[in-house]
Parts: C-alpha cells; sequence; structure tokens
C-alpha cells in the first residue's frame, strides 16, 4: 500500500510537467551552515538572507533536519550514497574512500540526466581529482582557500589571481553550465561551496557588514557555579569575558568532564585556537562571509528563471552540518548538541511543491540521495538506507521515521571530543560515550531546547534512558553498526592548511 501511494504521488508530483521532460534539480551545499543562521528564524537579529527567506517563504522549510554525523567528510560520504558513516566507512576527515560506493549522481547519469560538480569535495583526500558520477568537474584540494584558488577543471588545473574569491567563482561556473544545458535535457548541479569554514573570510564587499552589531550570546557560554566553588575554585578568574549574563537554569554540576575540558581548548571559548580569536569578532565574521552564500543562492534563481528553468527544476539548500558558537562554552562542530547536529534544509520549487510549509519531519543527510533519485523516477537502490522525502513534500501522510541516530568517531587531529552515539526522538535526545568512564546526557528538547538540564542522573527519567539506549543498540546493530571502522591512515600535520587566523 505504502508503495502504491508513494508511485501515485510521484506521478501527480510530475503531472505538470511535459510526460517526456524530467525535472532538473541543484544541490547547494554548504559547510559548517548552523540550522539557525538565517534571517527568517530571527535567531540572529541583524543577519541578513533575504534568498534564503525567499526559498523558506515560498519553498518548504525542513524544520528539523540533522546530520548523521557533525563532520564534513563522514556527512558530504553519507549525503552521496544514502549510507550511514559506519556503513561507507569514510568516518572522518582522513579515511580513504572505499572503491566499490555508489555516488547517486552515477544512478542520474544512467537516467540520462547531465551532471556537474562544482566545489569542495574533501573525502577521504581524494584530491581534486574528478569523481564518478559527474560529466562535468570543478574542485581543489582539500578545504580550499577563499581567495585566489587553484581548480582542477575536467582535468586541467587552473590558477585563479586578483582577489578572486571562491564563492563567487564556483557560482560563475554553476551559472555558465546551466545556461549552457539544453532544453529538454534533464540535469543535476552540485554547487558544494567552501563558505562558510573556518576561518571565515567574507568577500571584500561585504567585509565590515556587521561591525559592531550585538552578539546573540546564548546562554550557556558562561559557567553559573558561584565563586570559590569546591567544584570550579574561583570562576570569575575564568577568562569568559564575552559579556554573557550566567544563566542559573545551566545544570553545571552535570556537564560531562570532557565538555569542561574543551571550554579551554582550540574549540572552546575560553582558548579559541590556540587565543588568537576574539570571539566577538569570529561571529561577526562568520556572518559576513555567510552573505556571499546567500547572494549565490539568489543568482542561480535568477539563471532559472532567464533560461526558462525555473518552472522545471527543484532548488534544494543544505549545510554539511552545524556550527556552534559559544554554546556548551564551545565552538566547531563534531558532538551532538543541536546547533551541531542540525543544519539548515530548504526545498524551492514553487511551480511543483507548496510554499510557506515548514516540514516538522525527522529528516537526516542519507535522505538526500533517495529524494534526489526520486524527482529523477529512479527507483532507490538497496544499499541506501535513507528514505525519499519527496511524498512528504507534497503533503501526503505516510509512514516516516520518528528517530534520528548519530554517530561520531574520535579523531587523532581533534582528540577533545569522544567517540559520540545517539538517538533523538522529537521530545528526548541521549547522547552515550562509550569507553569514556564519565556520564551521558539525556535531554528533553521540547521543555529545554538550549540542553541546559542534563536529566541522566534524575531517577524519574531512568525509564527513558533505558529504552532510548535499548534503541541506540538496536539501531547499531541492524545497520552493522557495531564494529568501530578503524582504518590505516597517512596522517600529515598541516592537512589543514596554514591557518593566517585573524
Amino acid at each position: 500500500m505504502k508503495q502504491l501511494l508513494a508511485a501515485f504521488l510521484l506521478g501527480s508530483f510530475f503531472a505538470a510537467s511535459q510526460a517526456q521532460e524530467k525535472l532538473n534539480v541543484v544541490f547547494i551545499l554548504t559547510d559548517d551552515h548552523r540550522h539557525d543562521a538565517m534571517g527568517f528564524t530571527g535567531r540572529i537579529p541583524w543577519l541578513e538572507t533575504p534568498y534564503m527567506d525567499k526559498m523558506a517563504k515560498e519553498g518548504v522549510w525542513v524544520k528539523n533536519a540533522t546530520v548523521t554525523t557533525a563532520l564534513c567528510s563522514p556527512s558530504r560520504a553519507s549525503i552521496l550514497t544514502g549510507q550511514y558513516a559506519h556503513t561507507h566507512t569514510v568516518v572522518d576527515n582522513f579515511s580513504p574512500l572505499p572503491p566499490n560506493l555508489r555516488f547517486f549522481p552515477e544512478y542520474l547519469q544512467k537516467a540520462g540526466y547531465q551532471t556537474g560538480f562544482f566545489g569542495k569535495w574533501h573525502m577521504g583526500h581524494q584530491g581534486d581529482q574528478p569523481q564518478k558520477g559527474f560529466h562535468h568537474w570543478e574542485s581543489f584540494t582539500g578545504q580550499g582557500v577563499y581567495f585566489n584558488p587553484r581548480l582542477n577543471i575536467n582535468g586541467e588545473r587552473i590558477q585563479y589571481k586578483d582577489s578572486t574569491y571562491i564563492t563567487d567563482l564556483l557560482t560563475d561556473h554553476a551559472v555558465e553550465w546551466i545556461r549552457k544545458q539544453k532544453k529538454g535535457q534533464p540535469f543535476f548541479a552540485y554547487i558544494s561551496h567552501k563558505g562558510v569554514h573556518d576561518e571565515f573570510m567574507p568577500a571584500p564587499r561585504h567585509k565590515g557588514r556587521y561591525a559592531n552589531k550585538p552578539i546573540p550570546y546564548p546562554s550557556t557560554i558562561n559557567l553559573t557555579a558561584k565563586p570559590n566553588s569546591k567544584i570550579f575554585g574561583d570562576t570569575t578568574l575564568l577568562p569568559l569575558a564575552h559579556r554573557a549574563a550566567s544563566d542559573p537554569a545551566y545544570n553545571v554540576k552535570d556537564i560531562p568532564s570532557w565538555v569542561w575540558a574543551q571550554r579551554n581548548s582550540w574549540h572552546g571559548v575560553d582558548f579559541m585556537y590556540n587565543g588568537r580569536v576574539w570571539f566577538d569578532e569570529f561571529y561577526r565574521r562568520y556572518c559576513e562571509t555567510l552573505l556571499a552564500v546567500d547572494e549565490s543562492i539568489g543568482r542561480i534563481l535568477q539563471t532559472l528563471k532567464e533560461t526558462g528553468q525555473d518552472k522545471n527544476t527543484i532548488l534544494v539548500y543544505m549545510g554539511d552540518n552545524g556550527f556552534l558558537m559559544g554554546e556548551h562554552g564551545l565552538i566547531d562542530k563534531r558532538n551532538m548538541y543541536e546547533e551541531s547536529q542540525k543544519v539548515p534544509l530548504l526545498v524551492y520549487a514553487p511551480a511543483h511543491i507548496k510554499g510557506g510549509q515548514i516540514l516538522d519531519a525527522v529528516i537526516q543527510n542519507i535522505d538526500i540521495a533517495p529524494t534526489v533519485l526520486d524527482i529523477a523516477r529512479v527507483e532507490k537502490p538497496s544499499q541506501m538506507q535513507g528514505n525519499s522525502f519527496l511524498p512528504l513534500l507534497k503533503g501526503a501522510k505516510i509512514a516516516w521515521r520518528s528517530k534520528a541516530f548519530y554517530e561520531y568517531y574520535w579523531e587523532y587531529s581533534f582528540p577533545q571530543t569522544p567517540t559520540t552515539f545517539g538517538v533523538r526522538d522529537g521530545k528526548y535526545k541521549f547522547i552515550y560515550y562509550p569507553g569514556v568512564w564519565d556520564i551521558s546526557e539525556l535531554y528533553d528538547l521540547e521543555a529545554d531546547p538550549e540542553e541546559k538540564r542534563n536529566l541522566w542522573r534524575h531517577p524519574e527519567h531512568q525509564e527513558t534512558v533505558l529504552r532510548l539506549r535499548n534503541e541506540l543498540w538496536d539501531w547499531l546493530e541492524k545497520t552493522g553498526g557495531m564494529q568501530v571502522p578503524l582504518k590505516r591512515i597517512t596522517e600529515k600535520r598541516g592537512d589543514y592548511g596554514n591557518h593566517q587566523l585573524y
């Protein structure tokens, strides 16, 4: 019955298109874009994202989009394969890609689509070489640079100069490629921006746009322990001079020890990047760097309209993982806190999908591949663990997951964050740290969306802890995740570049 309903809905979805014409798809992926850093959410009152706002107003905002691993390479591999990290085994930024992985653009090629890739690949240190599944290829090595990049364009390396800005360059080339596509020939464009990865560098036209804007500090950036506390000592001496008021609701007693330690580390607000970065400037540059990404969306929308492709193209915008901006005293991602696990996800197709929708379903990055294939009328391959949420975009009432699972594996390069497994079921989130002699975490996300009160020790919540713990282990067992997928890797110090921090 479910398959028959999905087939009926899919047929209705394409009713507005000519029988012989398949819809195009443009997928825009950004780096480290947190779920609420969009103007329409109101989280940052002065943030301007007019084109993201347009996508939300005239399209669908997937409010509960999460990644299965909050780290670049594992998440990007999950997007391309539709699989969990323990299945595709790209568990960190160094693990090589297994040769047997199948990327969803390969299936699009077989279905007659022209496919193009523009931007950051960054998986398994594959460099900038063209990858399978794409007719047209443009990429750079590793994290790349914001200014004067070197691109590998279909095997030819071209060095750009004169302060060429990477977000604009990738958009220029994607626009040019889209304009060359013939009417009636379906295409898939994968635009993978470097922005807004640290270190944040806005386009020159945007630098200083938000100078002196007030920072909306999170309630958990500061500690609440009283001075001369036996646990933390004199907290008035801690370098938390961010003018953020302490929140008495923050359950400091039940902060895991690794979080407490990380506050005063490379990824903590007390010693950010070895003390070389001022938090306020860090925050503002993040927002300024995002401006060019939003403009890129606008240029893609305008190009589709000018070429007459706007009525037969689906535009999807997503972040590869979130990013903490002082929450729990941390920056970066990797952990399972909301700002790390949740990502922006917008779908825009006003000719086919009712606009102004807010989709509350639990959508994960493993669902992107099946959904794009569904749009292209390609049956989901059996190895994909995600599902198409295309029927949900059309308002169908179908069976759908109620839980989002999470995994992260300890990294040699950034040892502050332990291996993490977890599950969220809408109301509750359970976080478990295997191999760490410390407390786990349980949060009531409805009553405590900022995750300030760890309920793991509370007697009245022990049944919930046990239930979610069992569901977590059931998921790992069912999906073949009971073994940590260790790999022999060759890691070079300096793989992350010679950062010139401000």
